[in-house]
């Protein structure tokens, strides 16, 4: 049954005016204040109360994610209003949807660690094999929904994720624990927080491994293949791949003025999913690193009237394979050449490509105008694809009438050292250099009014430059109501594929691009009902222009390339409350609702949920014991244009949480049981992987998780 969406907002909007009216006049409700609220410093670089900030913040907190039962950041980023977490087939990346805006590779989210992008200058996305990352060691993680360019610069079109870790002075000694669960999975960690001599030292270490939940995929791209040319190589209905070991340390040093902190990440044994070309493959396996440093130096006091930062940080990523099997063997591809064995082989391939990033940043805040704010800041990025590597057993050759179709690279069909002297290297190592500027200024021009207005100016050595401004109306309308009024422009750099690939005739580099950009609206209001309630609504507006497709070249047999052939229009709103319904019960929830039109065809822009639900329940039920339940519905999902499939499946999931500190006070016992109702939730494969993958993406069934926590 569809969700209508002015019954859902009726419905949502009686629950929570209804809660207060459940609460008597001597509940300890109405003695609790609200100086509880969260301060989120992504909006405008300085810590802001939610509800004051020039933008649609949501902070969650350490407490929101061991409430959940949440392990992973996928996991927890449903519960934000407006954003949706779905999959990719190939490695299992999540796709993180925000206001409808979701695409294969997803870089219209930027993500940060600690302030610092984890974005891949190679497909533009957060590494292929990151895939998600735990939560021990999180302080908070801020989203604003939203364009952040004018900050934040490239990839903050829909909205900006920053995942705050722990200080020293928020771990304070040591903690281990263990997680054991479903789907042979195991976690294990330990972080310490202390000070040796003047230096505040956190360190962390999670180690985790897992088997994968291995639902069967009942077709894949083998098989529409073996219905094509006879053959019955296809490994469908078979499991799907997504085992994978990890290792994610973090040190953090500061002392009066500086902090330097290192990060690694490892992916190792990580399964491709439903395959690199949608066929299933289990003996695939990759190997990916992300490595990270920054150093910064903050003077609160550097003169009268300014603060400055600089920061200096490098970010190393490699991504390596065993062969990748394409199709299997049996499989018709590659075509073998006459008199050749390509038939029996199948298509495989090994690339692997190694990337550096260096950065240098400068900014200041100026207190000394009256009524102003005024920050500037600049920089300096380079982005060095330094190598890529590749060997395979095929290569593309246009057959007329037909197009590019791949073919044995010799008689024998043996692995070759693709190079580009042999024309078989797919990419070659590419770098790229960005200056940037930007202003901010926060202007408190009536006693109940904030203009916050901003500029970047963004220049890059291979596509040219970008100007993204943003401003933001803040007006205390009441004592306990807040109102925002903002406009902002944001935009997604191309990546070094879309850009350079030469010889992948299905994806085709395109030098001519220009960055993805969009213009969006928004009109948001914060009210306090009473004590201990508060709630929130926001509305928005966007277009998207110059979107990066892969479009069909005018000799169709002649391959895609990929053009700023896109555009896309949506609106909707997001309506979201927290209340403290007594001293040991919380309610929490939201409802959003949305609908993205293509511009190219004139209809749905398909695959993110028109409206979602989410709703938290929290009792301390007695002394150290806390159960928390959720319920996430996921509703009207719309086919791409062309896609002719049947309709997507809704889908509501249910999860417990049973947390206590009964047994030991240095001891903690969680056990969560996720999807308790065993639902078969899916999420949609695009129109074009139709053929692949006709049955969706299958999500985990019910699954069981223990976690001991202990802390010296």
């Amino acid at each position: 049954m569809r969700t209508d969406p002015r019954h859902a907002l009726h419905v949502f909007l009686l629950a929570a005016c209804a809660l207060p009216a459940a609460a008597h006049a001597d509940d300890p409700i109405l003695l609790m204040l609200s100086g509880d609220e969260q301060l989120v410093s992504i909006a405008t670089g300085s810590p802001r109360p939610v509800s004051k900030a020039p933008s649609v913040a949501t902070v969650i907190t350490a407490d929101d994610i061991k409430a959940t039962g949440a392990t992973t950041l996928s996991e927890i980023l449903e519960t934000v209003p407006g954003v949706h977490v779905s999959r990719n087939g190939f490695l299992w990346q999540p796709l993180y949807s925000i206001r409808g805006i979701l695409t294969a590779n997803n870089p219209e989210v930027l993500v940060l660690i600690n302030g610092i992008p984890i974005t891949s200058g190679f497909y533009g996305d957060r590494g292929r094999m990151i895939v998600d990352l735990p939560l021990e060691s999180v302080s908070r993680i801020e989203v604003i929904r939203g364009p952040g360019s004018a900050l934040y610069g490239a990839e903050a079109v829909s909205g900006v994720i920053n995942i705050v870790t722990k200080t020293a002075g928020e771990i304070d000694g040591t903690e281990s624990g263990l997680r054991a669960g479903s789907f042979e999975t195991y976690d294990a960690w330990v972080q310490h927080g202390g000070r040796w001599s003047e230096v505040n030292v956190a360190g962390y270490l999670h180690l985790g491994s897992t088997e994968g939940y291995r639902r069967t995929i009942a077709a894949d791209a083998q098989t529409a293949l073996d219905r094509t040319f006879g053959t019955h190589a296809s490994l469908a209905p078979g499991p799907l791949n997504v085992g994978r070991d990890s290792i994610d340390a973090r040190l953090d040093l500061s002392g009066d003025k500086w902090r330097f902190r290192v990060g690694y990440i490892d992916r190792n044994h990580a399964q491709t999913g439903t395959g690199v070309a949608d066929a299933l493959d289990p003996l695939t396996e990759g190997h990916g690193t992300y490595t990270s440093a920054d150093l910064t130096w903050h003077d609160a006091r550097f003169t009268e009237n300014w603060s400055v930062t600089a920061q200096a940080s490098y970010y190393d990523i490699a991504e390596e394979n065993t062969d990748v099997t394409l199709f299997p063997a049996g499989s018709a591809l590659p075509l073998a050449l006459p008199g050749g064995t390509g038939s029996s082989i199948g298509m495989v391939g090994r690339p692997q490509h190694w990337e550096r990033q260096e950065r240098l940043s400068i900014s200041g805040l100026y207190g000394g105008f009256e009524k102003h704010k005024l920050r500037l800041g600049a920089g300096y990025n380079f982005d060095d694809l330094y190598k890529v590597t590749e060997t395979k057993n095929f290569t593309y050759m246009n057959v007329p009438g037909i197009g590019y179709v791949p073919v044995c690279v010799d008689l024998a069909c043996s692995m070759v050292t693709a190079t580009q002297a042999n024309g078989l290297l797919f990419l070659a190592p590419h770098s790229r250099n960005l200056l940037y500027a930007y202003a901010q200024d926060e202007w408190s021009l009536a006693p109940d009014w904030t203009l916050t207005a901003g500029v970047r100016r963004d220049d890059y050595s291979d596509f040219g430059g970008t100007t993204n401004p943003r401003v933001a109306l803040v007006w205390d309308t009441a004592y306990n109501l807040t109102t925002k009024l903002m406009v902002g422009r944001a935009f997604r750099a191309p990546s070094f594929v879309e850009l350079y690939d030469i010889n992948n005739p299905a994806a085709l580099g395109n030098a001519a691009l220009k960055p993805e950009a969009i213009d969006t609206t928004e009109l948001a209001f914060a009210w306090q009902a009473r004590p201990g309630l508060r709630t929130g609504l926001s509305m928005f507006h966007y277009r998207m222009r110059d979107v990066i497709r892969l479009t069909a070249n005018a000799d169709p047999t002649t391959g895609s390339t990929f053009r700023n052939a896109g555009a896309q229009t949506g609106n909707g709103f997001e309506l979201e409350f927290t209340w403290d319904a007594a001293t040991d019960v919380k309610l929490s929830g939201n409802y959003a609702y949305q609908r993205s039109i293509d511009e190219t065809t004139h209809q749905d822009a398909g695959l993110a949920p028109h409206n979602r639900v989410y709703l938290r329940a929290d009792w301390a039920f007695a002394a150290g014991w806390t159960i928390s339940g959720q319920v996430n519905r996921v509703a009207d999902r719309k086919r791409q244009a062309g896609d002719t499939r049947a309709p997507i499946a809704d889908y509501t999931t249910t999860d417990l949480t049973l947390r206590t500190t009964k047994l030991h006070k240095d001891v903690e016992l969680a056990f969560s049981v996720r999807n308790l109702f065993n639902v078969d939730a899916r999420e949609p494969t695009t129109a074009a992987a139709a053929i692949n993958l006709p049955y969706d993406l299958p999500l985990p069934r019910r699954s069981f998780f223990a976690e001991l926590t202990y802390r010296l």
